[in-house]
């Protein structure tokens, strides 16, 4: 992006209309309303949502057909008929030491209501599991079958007395249904709580707006606005659609947006967006975006496409749900021939039977994909949308943060720095006659002007006769005086020279790369002012704590060394990369790979694409329509740089979660089916069908529970501690 304060000579050249984006269209996208939700265009949002969330759940593999309400309503009705299953359970009552009452057809109980959990509550895993058999591929659903078919069976030998088995699994069979229907019910909430965090700020639109025409206004439904409608809103009033503020002025409250409970100044020539609050005046808004061009539609196709997307951590559940059917497939045959070979076939049953039912690693099964859904929402939640999984597993090893200055770490836009007065009148005289010349100027330079002096408390003089000088400045008349407000180019043109102590001023402005601008009086220079591309006050909190993690800061900018400089001293930068164009910035991202670094790119995501690209993770701040881009794996949904923060604490924490999970459940199988098959049998120490089914059940229990604790995670939208 281009910095506008850096070209003071083409300052008031109003033929070409305000210069709020010199780079096509990266300023807007800076702004942090330019990164919000806005609802279709449609109104019937909510049957647009529902329809994403049918492609969230059609997108998630295993989960095909299967929609999160399903899962929920098949583990209540479970849960239910488990209580009286396992209560009637005699191998559920000998484990915990108390008799099961006895009255007729009581023992018919754990059977009737076990065959009806095994139909019903298992039906998705049977039919899962079926179509993994079917397409030769097989996974969590068919180890999943595969359990709960054997111990039905196993505990229909057991109920009728065939053979003298005592392999009533029915308790476990209910249970690891109960407990199986919970995870998933758990994992499909956690993949659409994204969407329904978008949903909720859809929910924050109003039915209807009030719309401004040539005889007055009119209520009309919000889905028969137009771009290019006048809407007014009022005081305490939401924004029914995306816009610019084209008079009058409010603070608007964005907190549902960007989750900063501080509101913000927003007046003519700024962009509003749908679902914020005007919290203390009236303002008239002109619509720019309906329907798919809104915001929240591209915003919910990033979320769509990031609930689709794989990453090496699910490639890996995924690997190991195959290995692990095979596992547990030929552990039970050499469990069963081994003890058949020992002359014991019942004992061969028993211990076959009980090591299919507890080798089928549910907690494994678990163990990655909650972590994966669960930091996705967190993300979400926390305004960074995940547009490729692997750019969050990435995040933790990344080594160094390119940041993109304009527009990134500095506002992108001008704002008055300094004054000095050349004698004869004070500073506030000075800013106030120079803010009185540019008030009739739309140009971001002079709106800069006016709102310091306006934030200082000045008293404005009126002026008249306002005229814009292509390439100089700008003119106008206040008490009969013609004052010129301008660059080099106006002092050349009058034959004007700074004297010496003004100079010192100008020339310091200068050589830190600020633009200065000349306030003359007839042929009398009574001052200057300087202007810069304000840094962020969040961006020196960012840099600072992504330090603090161990991880370097670059910056990288198409502005001149001295003006890099500045901001890169002002923000402790740890590198500097200056006078870069555009199509070189991924060739700096390159140098640093080259030097062994992981590199996260942080860019406008409209130049800067080529540099996302090649990035190990490239983050495009501020979310707009036209950011759904291939080259960003991340869009953060406002401009605070310090949202990076979150997403290297949240990576960090879902890796470890991932790893604990996966040293807990494989644990667990290496220990439990081992002992299940009798390896120890001739030392007296066998794991009985209860007890391997209580460990599995509780395994799986607690890498859920693991899973979950990420929502403790505070990724505030400041993301600093």
């Amino acid at each position: 992006m281009e910095d506008q304060t850096q070209h003071p000579n083409h300052h008031h050249d109003h033929h070409a209309g305000p210069a709020h984006d010199a780079s096509g269209g990266a300023a807007s996208m800076a702004s942090p309303t330019a990164a919000v939700a806005t609802a279709p265009g449609r109104h019937d949002h909510h049957a647009a949502h529902g329809a994403q969330d049918d492609h969230t759940v059609h997108s998630h593999g295993q989960h095909a057909g299967h929609s999160t309400a399903m899962f929920k309503d098949r583990f209540w009705l479970t849960l239910v008929l488990s209580v009286p299953v396992v209560y009637f359970s005699p191998m559920f009552g000998h484990l915990l030491g108390y008799m099961p009452p006895e009255f007729p057809f009581s023992t018919w109980i754990p059977p009737v209501l076990g065959t009806v959990i095994f139909l019903y509550g298992g039906q998705p895993f049977l039919k899962g599991g079926l179509n993994e058999l079917k397409s030769r591929s097989p996974g969590m659903m068919l180890l999943i079958g595969m359990a709960i078919t054997v111990a039905f069976a196993a505990s229909w030998v057991t109920s009728l007395g065939i053979g003298g088995f005592d392999l009533d699994f029915w308790w476990e069979l209910a249970l690891l249904v109960a407990i199986m229907l919970l995870g998933h019910w758990i994992e499909m909430r956690a993949l659409g709580s994204a969407q329904g965090a978008l949903d909720a700020l859809a929910a924050l639109l109003p039915d209807e707006a009030e719309r401004i025409t040539d005889t007055g206004t009119e209520t009309v439904r919000v889905s028969e606005l137009q771009a290019g409608d006048t809407v007014l809103v009022r005081s305490g009033a939401r924004m029914p659609a995306d816009g610019t503020v084209i008079d009058g002025q409010a603070e608007f409250d964005e907190s549902m947006i960007t989750g900063e409970s501080k509101t913000v100044l927003r007046s003519a020539g700024d962009p509003v967006v749908a679902g914020t609050v005007a919290t203390d005046n009236t303002v008239r808004v002109r619509v720019t975006a309906v329907g798919n061009d809104t915001a929240l539609a591209g915003i919910q196709r990033l979320v769509a496409e990031a609930q689709a997307s794989s990453s090496k951590a699910q490639a890996l559940a995924d690997r190991a749900a195959a290995f692990l059917f095979y596992f547990a497939t030929v552990a039970g045959l050499i469990t069963f021939i081994a003890w058949t070979l020992l002359g014991s076939v019942p004992d061969a049953v028993t211990h076959t039977v009980t090591v299919l039912v507890i080798a089928c690693p549910h907690a494994l099964g678990l163990a990655i994909p909650l972590v994966i859904a669960i930091s996705t929402e967190q993300a979400a939640r926390a305004g960074v949308l995940i547009k490729d999984r692997m750019a969050l597993e990435r995040m933790r090893t990344v080594d160094v943060v390119l940041f993109d200055k304009t527009g990134t770490l500095t506002k992108g836009e001008p704002e008055l720095k300094d004054v000095a007065s050349a004698g004869g009148v004070s500073s506030d005289e000075l800013l106030a006659v120079a803010a009185a010349v540019e008030a009739d100027s739309e140009h971001p330079v002079a709106r800069a002007i006016v709102r310091a002096a306006r934030q200082r408390g000045l008293d404005i003089p009126q002026a008249t006769g306002f005229t814009s000088m292509t390439g100089r400045g700008v003119r106008a008349t206040i008490e009969g005086r013609t004052l010129r407000v301008g660059g080099p180019a106006l002092l050349r043109e009058l034959g004007l020279t700074e004297g010496e102590t003004l100079t010192a001023s100008t020339r310091a402005w200068m050589d830190r790369g600020a633009a200065v601008l000349h306030i003359v009086d007839g042929n009398r220079i009574l001052g200057a002012v300087s202007l810069e591309d304000a840094v962020r006050a969040e961006s020196r909190q960012a840099v600072a704590a992504l330090q603090k993690r161990g991880i370097k800061v670059a910056m990288i900018t198409g502005d001149a060394r001295q003006v890099a400089a500045a901001v890169g001293a002002e923000l402790n930068i740890d590198e500097i990369f200056a006078e870069v164009l555009p199509a070189d910035k991924d060739k700096k991202v390159a140098e640093l790979q080259g030097r062994g670094l992981k590199v996260a790119m942080v860019g406008d995501g409209v130049n800067d694409s080529p540099a996302l690209a090649r990035a190990e993770v490239g983050i495009a701040i501020g979310a707009g329509t036209d950011v759904a881009m291939e080259s960003a794996g991340v869009v953060l949904a406002g401009n605070d740089p310090r949202a990076v923060l979150s997403m290297v604490d949240l990576s960090r924490a879902s890796y470890r979660k991932m790893w604990q999970n996966l040293v807990w459940a494989t644990g667990y199988n290496i220990i439990s089916v081992p002992l299940a098959a009798g390896v120890l049998a001739f030392a007296g120490v066998v794991l009985s069908p209860a007890a391997g089914a209580v460990l599995m059940s509780a395994s799986t229990i607690v890498v859920a529970l693991n899973a979950q604790l990420l929502r403790r995670l505070k990724l505030n939208p400041a993301g600093v501690r």
